[in-house]
């Protein structure tokens, strides 16, 4: 054989070694979810047809397993090889046999302090190298042996430098307001870890949450979180970088900074709506309030996409602290209520991209950012998305930062962005969203969006004391929230045109997040217990399945020996007044 023959047999070899390879990864994709969002594009879409619009009815239970761990259940599992990894409320971790729910291991995780700020809920893990990792409420990264589930290593990650949990719930008591004062404290500002981690190239990330979570009381009329001025109820969030090998931290980013807290004193949001700001009052409050930074907030709740071509970061920062309670925080308070992008080597900030300056409302970034690539006005875009609790789905250049457009409202408006007065005002989207920690599904052939919406309308109030020594604050802001009027909305958008193209309606709220498959379905799930299917082209009630506890977690789909799964927790959601339970459903079509 000659040299140029020799030369292109070996090119024919490479080639056909390259697609096989491509094609058993592509496999691999299709049978396991491995990242919180199936892909670095946070997704959550499955390239799998077997369960489809005709052949959905067979849509069965497979197995249910009662993980014993009762509190609302947000975890998203993981599935890699045919076997299942999730984590429970309170830190738990499991490693079951995906076709049957065997249990192959388990940690049991000892809370270093029972004095969680922001409950049990725990979103999930990440994987990679063999190692399972788990951020936790207690404020440790915990690494664990992927066939074992032996603790490799156990970190804590909590900022120790200022910690003001204890205490705040005491410093509340002398309101004036007996319906406030009577009721149960269920959370407060103080740092945990609900996130479920990312992991990429030999890092693995972790954002904390609870730095501007403010006072949570479980009233009469459900749900209220107190904001206080002029006391120290606010941390700083940030998001940090530990090597996956040793645990070692690389870098960390701090959402706030006092170099920028007060920014451009915007009186419109960059999408031109009126913020109802008095920014003549805000700087002379600057003079007496300049370094309320230090605990100025801005949670990381959602697990961040990245480019993988680029090497990018791109997540979400919380509401500013004190939670609501904007007097004695003048400004922007730039970085919070935003989209931010980070250089995932070395935590630089890029760009951000703010929501809602000043937030007032609790309209933080809580749904995980959506990357894509979109044609607007003719012009290829490599673009992102979020579902703001604001009810527009945002859609940005991912390069620049800058606000391409903004969809259609998925969710009702009314008094946005008006400010709360001791009569109260009644504003919807409220402090729930819009949309709420609910990742959206994304269907990459149609460049359609899934988003679970939320319409609880809350009438807010600010109140103002005079300051006593017993009373170390001079305002405070609260609200109630109207569960008569309170329904969920399962939206269809066109991301390059912002369109809305189907709402399919809920009697709950929809908190917890969809799944989209190539066989035209979107699945989701509410506090009823339902968890249910829908046509992806036109929102359809296609099948459902009815359980006792609340289906508040995102659903996955995974392949096992040829045959396609649907898996989702279902646990509820205490402080949404959804049961709460401890179980695992995962379903199957049925033999013909």
């Amino acid at each position: 054989m000659n040299m140029t023959a020799m030369r292109s047999n070996n090119i024919l070899y490479a080639l056909v070694l390259l697609l096989v390879l491509l094609t058993a990864d592509l496999a691999d994709a299709q049978n396991n979810w491995s990242l919180y969002g199936a892909n670095y594009q946070n997704h959550r879409h499955s390239a799998l047809t077997q369960i489809n619009t005709d052949t959905i009815a067979r849509l069965t239970l497979a197995w249910r397993v009662k993980t014993g761990k009762i509190g609302s259940f947000q975890a998203s599992p993981l599935v890699v090889d045919g076997v299942m990894y999730i984590s429970t409320p309170f830190n738990d971790v499991l490693a079951l046999e995906a076709s049957s729910g065997a249990v192959k291991w388990r940690y049991r995780h000892q809370l270093a302090s029972s004095k969680a700020c922001c409950g049990p809920a725990n979103r999930g893990v990440a994987l990679a190298k063999g190692t399972i990792f788990q951020a936790t409420i207690d404020g440790r990264l915990i690494a664990l042996d992927q066939l074992t589930g032996k603790v490799l290593w156990d970190h804590a990650i909590k900022d120790t430098t200022v910690n003001i949990a204890d205490g705040l719930a005491s410093r509340f008591q002398a309101v004036e307001d007996d319906q406030l004062n009577a009721s149960d404290i269920v959370g407060h500002t103080g740092l945990s870890f609900n996130m479920a981690p990312q992991v990429y190239n030999g890092m693995v990330f972790v954002g904390s949450t609870g730095a501007g979570y403010g006072l949570h009381l479980n009233t009469e009329d459900g749900l209220s979180v107190v904001g206080q001025g002029e006391t120290k109820n606010g941390l700083r969030g940030f998001i940090a970088a530990f090597d996956i090998r040793t645990g070692r931290e690389i870098w960390r980013w701090y959402s706030v900074s006092g170099a920028d807290w007060v920014g451009d004193w915007r009186t419109h949001t960059e999408g031109g709506v009126a913020l109802n700001r008095d920014i003549s009052q805000e700087k002379k409050a600057f003079q007496r309030f300049p370094n309320t930074w230090q605990l100025g907030g801005g949670s990381i709740w959602t697990t961040p996409a990245i480019d993988t071509e680029t090497g990018v970061l791109y997540l979400g920062t919380g509401n500013p602290a004190p939670n609501m309670e904007s007097s004695t925080r003048p400004g922007d308070n730039t970085h919070t209520a935003s989209i931010v992008a980070l250089d995932s080597r070395t935590g630089e900030l890029l760009w951000a991209h703010q929501q809602v300056p000043h937030d007032r409302w609790g309209y933080d970034v809580a749904s995980p950012v959506v990357l894509f690539d979109i044609n607007y006005r003719g012009q290829s875009r490599a673009a992102l998305g979020q579902a703001g609790k604001t009810g527009w789905f945002y859609i940005i250049d991912r390069k620049t930062g800058e606000l391409i457009t903004k969809s259609e409202a998925f969710v009702p408006q009314h008094n946005l962005f008006k400010n709360p007065n001791p009569d109260g005002v009644y504003i919807y989207p409220a402090i729930d969203g819009g949309s709420n920690w609910s990742p959206v599904a994304y269907n990459p052939m149609a460049q359609h969006a899934y988003i679970s919406g939320v319409h609880i309308p809350a009438t807010y109030y600010q109140k103002k004391i005079a300051s006593e020594p017993d009373k170390p604050w001079s305002s405070y802001t609260y609200f109630k929230l109207d569960h008569k009027n309170k329904y969920g909305l399962l939206s269809a958008v066109d991301v390059s045109s912002g369109k809305i193209l189907w709402q399919h309606k809920t009697p709950n709220p929809l908190i917890g997040g969809a799944l989209h498959t190539a066989g035209d379905l979107v699945f989701t799930g509410e506090g009823s217990g339902e968890f249910f299917a829908v046509d992806a082209r036109n929102g359809e009630k296609l099948w459902s399945f009815k359980t006792e506890y609340g289906v508040n977690a995102p659903p996955v789909s995974f392949q096992i020996e040829g045959q396609q799964y649907i898996a989702v927790a279902a646990g509820g959601n205490k402080l949404h007044g959804y049961p709460v339970g401890d179980e695992i459903l995962v379903f199957k079509l049925a033999d013909d």
